[in-house]
């Protein structure tokens, strides 16, 4: 991650669906990479905020991004972990990213939807947020997973990532 003596920042964008495993390889790829990770549902919760209500997760995710923006410039790679179920959404931060010079990974975390319902289920059981699968068929019905094609026009994972 350095060119000389300069640290190259990475953005990392962290695609899937609710149980997918975004928090667990978030976590791991900020140590590996010496990255800030923001993770809207648990700021959320630290804040006692509603995690269905949409329009703070958009102010909230508006915010984390202008933070991501300058962690970047200054040279500190960075991990969003909300989802980003969009195609629009994964091409605008991509764009907006190389304009700041930076490297982009978009890590997709795919797993069978019936293994996406029992986590959520089980995750609701001990405390977490109270999706249902009524959610997560919702949430099928609008994610929009990246093709090989989308996934071609972003940067390899570092080696020490993987």
């Amino acid at each position: 991650m350095t060119a000389g003596n300069t640290l190259q920042p990475r953005l990392v964008l962290l695609c899937g669906l609710p149980a997918s495993g975004k928090t667990m390889l978030a976590r791991e790829l900020a140590d590996a990479y010496g990255a800030v990770r923001l993770n809207p549902d648990e700021w959320e919760s630290a804040l006692e905020v509603d995690p269905f209500d949409e329009g703070f997760q958009a102010r909230l995710e508006a915010e984390f991004w202008e933070l991501a923006q300058r962690l970047l410039v200054l040279g500190t790679s960075v991990v969003l972990e909300w989802g980003f179920w969009a195609r629009s959404e994964r091409d605008e931060k991509r764009e907006a990213a190389r304009t700041l010079g930076v490297a982009v990974e978009l890590r997709f975390l795919d797993a069978p939807y019936d293994e996406l319902v029992g986590r959520v289920v089980a995750r609701h059981a001990a405390g977490g947020i109270a999706i249902t699968e009524s959610h997560m068929e919702r949430y099928r019905g609008i994610f929009q997973p990246p093709t090989d094609e989308e996934l071609a026009l972003y940067d390899p994972p570092l080696p020490e990532s993987n």
